[in-house]
């Protein structure tokens, strides 16, 4: 899959293609029908299937006050966007020029002219151009007049609440720390992709080494507490790599302020089980989030501490389904 940042970089031999046009924050299961609409159709045409999104979001652009937080990073909605068959995706600059064009701009001179589109596929709650006032209707008549194809796809909602599948849903269900629903509404498990930096070092030191992700542009990280989920190491040299090629290793992770250590800086740290050989300082890593093991809270004392770390620690096995580290196993403590 192809990926461009300026619609000039497109291959001008590419030629007419089918384009689906959307932020698709966190890739969730209603993006993928859409995205999977429009693969589906350029196989019918024989045309190149692309995606068009925008970065920063519309939102981020036109309300910075409500101060946005993604799903996730737009590095990890390549990745995803990548593991669907598309043919490329164009990463559009989102700034008040672009939002100024009005709904025939948009179609005639961005769509029609520039990305030579064929074929359109959007869903039907679809708004655009200047002050949003292009809708489905007004779209249907500026692609009859073009000579674009139109195909209106329908939302797809929860089969069990009837509740459209949402971006802001996701976000709520994080804030709640229910990572389980979250999953549901993405189709795979909550993820944060981030470089390893150096922290306080104290999970060396009481024998849980951790990877600390740096908190910049991470995505919406869940409610504080302690999570089961997986640790991918990188490098992800290539759209897609975190998906097909990269190792996945078991780990502990926990979200918040450590409190038992005074601590005010907000944190990411995940322990692979039973891991202290790591050294994933500068590198860049992937942390899924799997199910809630507990709120964070504050011990009396080291003793406590370590006791609730190591039952941590046995219960994430047993989520993931992997083995108690060697050292935690009931012989081991009992020596201990």
């Amino acid at each position: 899959m192809q990926v461009w940042h300026d619609s000039e970089e497109i291959p001008r031999d590419l030629g007419p293609i089918v384009l689906t046009v959307g932020v698709f924050d966190g890739v969730h299961r209603g993006h993928r029908a859409l995205l999977a609409a429009t693969v589906e159709e350029a196989a019918k045409r024989s045309l190149p299937a692309v995606a068009l999104t925008f970065d920063p979001h519309p939102a981020q652009v036109h309300r910075p006050e409500d101060d946005l937080v993604l799903v996730a990073n737009a590095a990890d909605r390549i990745e995803r966007l990548s593991a669907l068959g598309l043919d490329g995706v164009l990463v559009q600059h989102y700034d008040l020029e672009f939002a100024s064009a009005t709904p025939e701009e948009f179609v005639s001179d961005y769509l029609r002219r520039d990305l030579e589109v064929a074929c359109l596929v959007v869903g039907e709650d679809v708004r655009f151009g200047r002050d949003n006032a292009g809708d489905a209707d007004v779209l249907h008549d500026l692609c009859d007049r073009l000579g674009i194809e139109l195909v209106l796809v329908a939302e797809v909602a929860c089969d069990l609440t009837g509740r459209r599948w949402s971006s802001t849903w996701i976000r709520q269900s994080l804030a709640a720390g229910d990572v389980h629903q979250a999953a549901r509404i993405l189709g795979r498990p909550h993820r944060l992709r981030g470089v390893v930096v150096r922290g306080f070092r104290r999970g060396r030191a009481l024998g849980y080494p951790t990877a600390n992700l740096a908190p910049d542009d991470l995505g919406v990280v869940p409610a504080d507490g302690v999570y089961a989920g997986w640790l991918l190491p990188g490098p992800f040299d290539t759209p897609g790599a975190a998906d097909t090629g990269a190792t996945r290793l078991p780990a502990a992770i926990s979200v918040g302020t450590n409190p038992t250590f005074q601590g005010t800086e907000r944190t990411v740290e995940a322990h692979v089980l039973g891991r202290t050989d790591l050294d994933l300082y500068d590198e860049e890593v992937v942390v899924e989030f799997v199910a809630h093991l507990r709120p964070m809270v504050t011990f009396d004392g080291m003793e406590p501490l370590m006791a609730q770390m190591r039952a941590d620690v046995e219960d994430a096995a047993g989520i993931l389904g992997v083995p108690v580290p060697p050292e935690l196993a009931p012989d081991a403590v009992t020596a201990t």
